[in-house]
């Protein structure tokens, strides 16, 4: 116990004596920081310029803003489309076209107008455009808004006075919705970052702990430690330390990020975004703590197991490839299921259960859907089990493979040599 809690101590100092993971910390707080003071340095700036400033910068305004140029045959309708289309598009300039329409294609090519609505009657338009972006949401628009002045003038001519056709198609829907189980578009967010974050957190500290074995291997420190220590609490005392620097440099990280968050809470206003990040339920947050800690402890006793079989620091990155693309496997199953709105799909169940992705799998049913608790239950104790049997094996595993040097063993004679152990 005396070695555990040594090597522990040791490993863990020299996570936080690191440079380069005091300054990632460091980096990421100060980022975070900037995020959140955003709206009111902005506010600030704006705020402290003078009206003939905000004049100048008005009127610079107008003039940048897009041209929106509407063709029609008679000069009556010309006028109603260009009143109804300025009440439509307030980003845009609406105006009546000039010239011909192949005119009007040249002043759309040379950038004098953005784009162009050339109508042929109130149900039938072209729409012209240089280059049509991929999120341009003109069309959808006027369709909506030609529709109602089509309506608007077939109620007309069927003797609807104009006042009472127009409170017709104005007429809002109110509903109400009451969810009984879980809002995913309101948990997507927060639910997406926490998965990213474990995914980021293991592979980098899962990496890690393989390289700090191989590097001791390599340097032959190894064959001192072993005589001094038991590998099982040099196997151990690495893990739980790296696991505990991966926790301390998350609370810092959020933990600022939630202070910086509360002292511009008002400058925020109801941003949905911001806003769901940082009301995530106090349930969801153990249950992340708990899926993190074990998922990093298979995932991290793996790469230690993986770390001493290479005899060069060179050889870690092949050697961990495996086990790399298994989790990133995983992470990739949870974020298409994400995606899709069903997290309940048959794959994201029996990923539930397995022990390599479970960890993300599981979080992402409990946040975004409704999960029997027995189904929770289940899966953590899988979990707890698989990091002990997990643990005691890459433990063996590691005390065959710090004394093993040359040629990488296959897998046969690890397996045997295990067994002797």
């Amino acid at each position: 116990m005396n070695q555990f809690g040594t090597i522990l101590k040791f490993e863990l100092l020299s996570y936080l004596k690191n440079k380069i993971f005091l300054g990632i910390t460091i980096f990421l707080m100060v980022l975070i920081a900037g995020v959140m003071f955003f709206p009111r340095v902005s506010g600030l700036i704006i705020g402290g310029k003078n009206d003939a400033s905000a004049q100048q910068e008005l009127s610079v305004h107008d003039e940048n803003t897009p041209v929106m140029a509407v063709y029609s045959d008679t000069p009556q309708q010309t006028e109603l489309l260009c009143e109804a289309f300025t009440s439509a598009f307030p980003e845009y300039k609406v105006e009546a076209a000039k010239g011909e329409i192949a005119d009007l294609k040249k002043q759309i090519t040379s950038e004098e107008v953005e784009c162009a609505f050339v109508m042929e009657n109130l149900n039938s338009y072209t729409y012209y455009v240089n280059n049509l972006n991929m999120y341009d949401r003109n069309t959808a628009i006027a369709d909506e808004l030609l529709l109602n002045l089509y309506r608007m003038d077939a109620m007309s001519q069927e003797g609807v006075p104009g006042e009472k056709a127009a409170e017709i198609l104005s007429l809002q829907i109110n509903h109400e919705t009451e969810s009984l189980g879980v809002d995913q578009a309101q948990n997507y967010f927060y639910t997406y970052i926490m998965i990213m974050v474990l995914y980021m957190a293991i592979l980098l500290y899962g990496q890690m702990v393989a390289t700090n074995v191989a590097t001791e291997k390599s340097s032959r420190a190894m064959e001192l430690l072993i005589t001094s220590a038991k590998p099982a609490s040099m196997m151990f005392g690495k893990v739980i330390a790296s696991c505990v620097a991966g926790i301390i440099q998350l609370v810092a990280v959020f933990g600022s990020a939630y202070l910086f968050y509360n002292m511009n809470k008002s400058m925020w206003g109801n941003n949905p975004i911001i806003t769901s990040l940082f009301d995530m339920p106090l349930y969801l947050l153990a249950y992340m703590l708990i899926f993190f800690v074990l998922g990093f402890f298979v995932y991290a006793f793996l790469y230690g197991a993986i770390g001493s079989m290479a005899s060069k620091v060179e050889d870690i990155n092949t050697s961990v490839m495996p086990l790399t693309l298994l989790f990133i496997a995983a992470f990739f199953a949870v974020v298409f299921s994400m995606s899709s709105g069903n997290v309940d799909n048959m794959v994201m169940k029996v990923c539930s259960y397995i022990p390599f992705t479970s960890p993300m799998a599981m979080f992402t049913r409990i946040a975004m859907s409704t999960v029997p608790f027995y189904e929770v239950a289940l899966s953590i104790a899988i979990l707890i089990v698989s990091v002990f049997g997990i643990g005691i094996i890459s433990a063996k595993i590691y005390r065959v493979g710090v004394l093993l040097y040359g040629t990488t063993p296959k897998f046969r004679a690890i397996i045997k040599a295990v067994r002797k152990a």
